[in-house]
């Protein structure tokens, strides 16, 4: 497969997501574990986008944190929220040996250190970091039962309401094993400006929590409604890049 272009036809080497393959990864014994700090006291609140719902965090300041790993420096938390498919057999952006997951969870940080703001963040390439996290069918998940208990108030396109009894830390897995390399945002314009850090083992999802999220609207109130059936950004190319991981190589059972 060729290399990504833009419209205005310059070459994109380093778009998002990718098939992570685990026989070509790298361990790179530099990397260092993740330092992870979010302050569950911070407020936020709860957003229909149209494509997605995010749960974005109050980001003046660096009480929450992403550092070391693969980074330089510490990255502010501003948000996360999920991708999935039209069926439980999709939905997942990243795809590790071809085994498609039903979703995934994306939290994003932007460089603090560098960077006044997110948007001036997205301009350069160590400017965003993010930490995804894989999906599997399983038992539901209490954790995520608490945003889906707070859905039908963002139902429509563009509601939000205050979301503020939530421990991120507590949607982590307990392995923070990751791969890493450098990629882009997967919703418009794809800007290469992320440093992605896939975590290697996989959170629960119930199929009846998944069909809760495909019952959002990207629609106003006033639009005929629209479900969100699904969000997820096709496969690219990896060209020239290398996949590093944090741990050496290990049986990898989706």
């Amino acid at each position: 497969m060729g290399v990504s272009t833009s419209r205005n036809g310059h070459c994109r080497p380093r778009q998002s997501p990718i098939n992570i393959y685990t026989k070509k990864v790298r361990y790179d014994s530099s990397l260092n574990p993740l330092y992870i700090y979010y302050d569950s006291k911070s407020s936020r609140r709860l957003v229909n986008v149209g494509h997605c719902f995010n749960v974005e965090f109050e980001d003046t300041n660096d009480r929450s944190v992403l550092s070391d790993g693969p980074l330089t420096g510490y990255y502010r938390l501003r948000q996360f929220h999920f991708h999935w498919g039209s069926s439980d057999r999709d939905g997942s952006e990243h795809v590790i040996d071809g085994h498609v997951y039903p979703a995934e969870l994306h939290i994003v940080h932007w460089n603090s250190q560098k960077n006044l703001s997110f948007d001036e963040a997205v301009k350069h390439p160590d400017g965003i970091a993010v930490i995804g996290v894989l999906l599997k069918l399983g038992e539901p998940n209490p954790v995520i039962q608490n945003i889906i208990d707070n859905l039908d108030q963002v139902k429509t396109k563009n509601k939000e309401c205050p979301f503020t009894t939530f421990d991120l830390s507590s949607l982590l897995p307990k392995d923070r094993n990751y791969w890493t390399y450098q990629g882009s945002l997967t919703t418009s314009p794809y800007l290469e400006c992320v440093t992605w850090i896939i975590l290697q083992e996989a959170i629960p999802i119930s199929s009846e929590q998944l069909q809760h999220f495909r019952g959002l609207l990207c629609t106003s109130e006033n639009e005929d409604p629209t479900f969100i059936l699904e969000n997820h950004r096709a496969i690219q190319p990896l060209e020239t890049r290398v996949v590093r991981a944090s741990c050496k190589n290990k049986s990898h059972k989706p």
